[in-house]
C-alpha cells in the first residue's frame, strides 16, 4: 500500500469541491453550535474570531459589526472568519486527500479531531485567544470535538461528491 495516491489530481475541481464543501460544512458547524453551544454567553460576548482579529489590531467596532435579519443582530465579521476557516481547510482536505488517501480515513473524522486539537487545545490557547485547555469547560471540549468531527465528515461527503461529478464532467 502506497502512502501517496497514483491518481492524478484535478486541481480546479478540488478547489471548487472544497469550497462548496466548506460553505456547507460551515453551515453545519453553525447549526451544531446552536444545539450544543461551545461557550458560555459571557465568553461568547467576544467570540474567538473576534478576539483573534482584535489581537491583530482590528478595532472592536469592526470585529463586533453586525447585520440585522428577522429581528436578530448577527456578527457578520465572525461569519467571514468562520467560513474562511471552513473553506480553507475543506479545500486543503480535498487536495491533500486526493494525494494522501490516509488523510480521509474514516470520512475525515481523524482529520477533524486533529484540527480541533491543533487549534482549540494548542494554537489558540498559546496565542491567548481562548483559555488554556485545562481552563476550558468540559462542555466546550465536547461541543468542539464532536463539532469538528461532524464538520469534517460533511466536508468529506460533500467534497467527494462534487469532486467526483466535476472530474467526470471534465472527462466527457
Amino acid at each position: 500500500m502506497s502512502f501517496l495516491s497514483k491518481r492524478s489530481l484535478h486541481l480546479p475541481a478540488a478547489i471548487i469541491a472544497g469550497t462548496a464543501a466548506g460553505v456547507v460544512s460551515g453551515l453545519v458547524k453553525l447549526g451544531w453550535e446552536n444545539v450544543l453551544p461551545p461557550r458560555t454567553e459571557e465568553r461568547d460576548a467576544t467570540n474567538p474570531p473576534q478576539t483573534l482579529l482584535q489581537q491583530f489590531g482590528v478595532p472592536a467596532k469592526v470585529t463586533h459589526a453586525t447585520y440585522h435579519y428577522s429581528g436578530h443582530e448577527l456578527p457578520w465579521v465572525s461569519y467571514v472568519i468562520h467560513f474562511g476557516f471552513s473553506t480553507t481547510f475543506a479545500v486543503l482536505y480535498q487536495i491533500l486527500g486526493e494525494k494522501i488517501p490516509a488523510i480521509k480515513k474514516d470520512a475525515g473524522t481523524w482529520f477533524g479531531l486533529a484540527i480541533w486539537v491543533a487549534f482549540h487545545l494548542g494554537i489558540m490557547p498559546a496565542m491567548g485567544t481562548v483559555p488554556s485547555a485545562k481552563e476550558q469547560p468540559e462542555e466546550e471540549h465536547v461541543s468542539e470535538a464532536l463539532g469538528h468531527v461532524i464538520w469534517m465528515v460533511t466536508n468529506d461527503l460533500v467534497g467527494d461528491e462534487v469532486y467526483r461529478r466535476l472530474v467526470a464532467q471534465a472527462r466527457k
